[in-house]
């Protein structure tokens, strides 16, 4: 009979290196492994039962049914592109016969941190105002101690700009924020718009480093507070602001420059034109957008995966597009584009950081959110890394203006000589 280890070695694959071991005492995979998965309950088998593939691993993962036992990054690397979906339909039947009757009618309820898509779609349509709130407050709101930890003393959840091979994440934060304010043309005296702003790192870079009246908006009420209380200990009350708002309720027009660092991701493919109209009428004329996001490949992947463990447990409602789309709905709606560049290695290198910074402040994240979050975390992080460095995803910084009525932009004829 076939063991319930050597099912799991079917499903990852008997290739990768990986060893196994199962609640039945039965073993797989070479002895001197350098990773081995631990399937500890029937729970595990029950759940990849009700969802194969990713949603299943994880949910085993996340309540403890699955334990891994060494990199989990390494683990995620060497199995990338291995679901139970990619089994024979021969192999499934054969599993679910090994696996017996009991594990298969158990129904086990996801693990609570999984959001149920019921509980959104009572807070209205895919992005309405209730429902945005909701899905940002789920990921963004889990503790800004737990993110002090995890992102260092930037406090910056976004893709860092990394100018050499051993820049610290510090160092590669500020190359970010100063990046953008020079693409932006920031100088003193100008007003800024960030929306998304999160705890409101582009906001005093842009007040402090240039002297420029800044406005950022987030819909996380815990960002925002943390932000307005740095503000005022770094003394910048006269130059920067964070409020807790929809970036849609801004009343403010007339800015010379906007930043969305990290938003466009929540925005949603059929809200991406009001969304680029909103912004284009809150510029002056010859003012510039900087749009940073996390976007697919190409045009042919979905844009939205509502099973699937991002959508679940780390951003709802979350939906990325590629970089072609998102310019030409930018052009479509008041902006000529003036620069585009990809910085998904820069990606993959922030999230090292980020998943070190973790491992390393574990045992303290565990007790300040519990450890099924921290696990969630520590899955996230790690496959993202994948991700950025397959090509899976990627993150891209366009520059676009609102030109003026007679077709000035006010761009330099060569401005990246002067970026770093």
């Amino acid at each position: 009979m076939t063991t319930l280890a050597r099912i799991f070695e079917r499903i990852v694959g008997d290739d990768v290196g990986v060893a196994f071991s199962a609640y039945d005492g039965s073993k797989a995979g070479p002895d001197d492994a350098d990773i081995r998965i631990e399937v500890k309950s029937p729970i595990a088998v029950a759940y990849l039962a009700q969802a194969p593939g990713e949603l299943g691993l994880a949910r085993a993962y996340v309540s403890g049914h699955i334990d891994v036992h060494g990199d989990l990054y390494t683990l995620l690397s060497r199995m990338w592109s291995l679901t139970l979906n990619d089994l024979p339909l021969r192999e499934k039947l054969d599993a679910i016969r090994s696996l017996g009757v009991k594990p298969l009618l158990m129904r086990v309820p996801p693990p609570p941190q999984e959001v149920r898509r019921s509980a959104l779609a009572r807070l209205g349509s895919r992005h309405a105002k209730q429902r945005d709130a909701k899905a940002i407050s789920h990921h963004y709101d889990v503790s800004n101690r737990f993110y002090e930890w995890v992102l260092g003393p930037s406090m910056t959840y976004t893709c860092a700009v990394f100018p050499k091979e051993d820049s610290t994440l510090e160092e590669a934060q500020y190359t970010k924020h100063d990046l953008v304010a020079r693409k932006l043309g920031l100088r003193p005296g100008m007003r800024l718009l960030d929306v998304g702003c999160g705890w409101g790192g582009m906001v005093m870079h842009a007040a402090e480093k240039y002297g420029v009246k800044a406005l950022g908006v987030t819909l996380s009420r815990q960002q925002a507070e943390w932000a307005q209380k740095a503000i005022a200990e770094r003394g910048l009350g006269d130059l920067a602001e964070v409020r807790h708002m929809d970036y849609r309720d801004v009343t403010e027009t007339g800015f010379d420059a906007i930043s969305s660092i990290g938003l466009t991701e929540h925005i949603g493919k059929d809200n991406l034109p009001f969304y680029f109209r909103f912004l284009n009428s809150k510029l002056k004329p010859g003012g510039r957008l900087l749009n940073h996001c996390i976007t697919r490949p190409t045009g042919k992947e979905k844009t939205i995966n509502t099973g699937g463990f991002i959508n679940r447990y780390i951003f709802p409602d979350g939906e990325l597009e590629s970089v072609g789309y998102l310019i030409r709905q930018m052009e479509d709606n008041g902006f000529e584009i003036r620069h585009e560049e990809n910085l998904r290695e820069h990606y993959a290198k922030t999230l090292r950081f980020w998943c070190a910074n973790l491992e390393e402040h574990w045992d303290e994240a565990v007790q300040e959110v519990g450890r099924a979050i921290a696990r969630i975390w520590r899955l996230y992080m790690a496959g993202c890394i994948v991700g950025f460095e397959r090509n899976k995803v990627q993150l891209h910084q366009v520059l676009a203006v609102k030109l003026e009525s007679d077709g000035t932009s006010h761009v330099p004829l060569r401005p990246a000589v002067d970026w770093p």
